[in-house]
């Protein structure tokens, strides 16, 4: 067995330099890879990377992997669980947001456009914020024990920011408007052999 690596972080500088030698995979749910993703980037769901594994390591030796997510979070644990079986991975500091922050552009294929025509994360502000306008409401209108409505979305928000996780996404994402289409893992893996 391969020792254990540590997966590596880079910035969006260290990133742009080093594009075209990378392999890239966006680990966010195919609605949010449609949204925008970076330049070439593969599309391999957080839950579906250990499948991926003997191509993953196969195209660690021809250039280096690199995991993207919206964050940073999930593709840190992608990269994590490559360099635990000994592939060097690394993950981009602060994801496509940080990608975009930085002036980089997105790619946003047509072919995988979804229905909803709105980025998660506005969708996630706008149900929220509705959510935390209803429970207030129904306070106000009905009872009071509705503001809990209120105080749990605050929570929930609160949670978000310190996992840098958002649960709130995870279940918008599974929406019919928000999936255009599986994951073609059989696909990208059939793409990964063949670089």
């Amino acid at each position: 067995m391969t020792a254990p690596l540590a997966p590596v972080t880079l910035h969006t500088d260290q990133v742009h330099a080093r594009l075209p030698e990378l392999t890239v995979i966006d680990v966010r749910t195919p609605g949010e890879y449609a949204s925008g993703h970076l330049p070439g980037a593969l599309n391999i769901p957080l839950d579906r990377v250990r499948r991926a594994l003997p191509e993953l390591r196969y195209v660690a030796g021809r250039g280096g992997v690199l995991f993207v997510c919206a964050s940073g979070a999930r593709s840190e644990n992608a990269a994590r669980l490559l360099a635990g079986q000994g592939v060097p991975a690394a993950t981009l500091a602060g994801g496509t947001g940080a990608w975009a922050a930085a002036g980089q552009d997105l790619e946003r294929p047509a072919a995988c456009d979804t229905r909803a025509g709105w980025s998660m994360e506005r969708q996630v502000r706008f149900t929220a914020g509705a959510l935390v306008l209803v429970g207030i409401a129904l306070g106000l209108l009905v009872h009071p024990a509705f503001q809990i409505l209120s105080a749990g979305i605050a929570g929930g928000l609160v949670f978000s920011a310190l996992t840098d996780t958002c649960g709130m996404a995870a279940v918008l994402g599974r929406l019919p408007y928000n999936r255009p289409r599986a994951a073609d893992l059989d696909a990208v893996l059939a793409a990964l052999r063949g670089r």
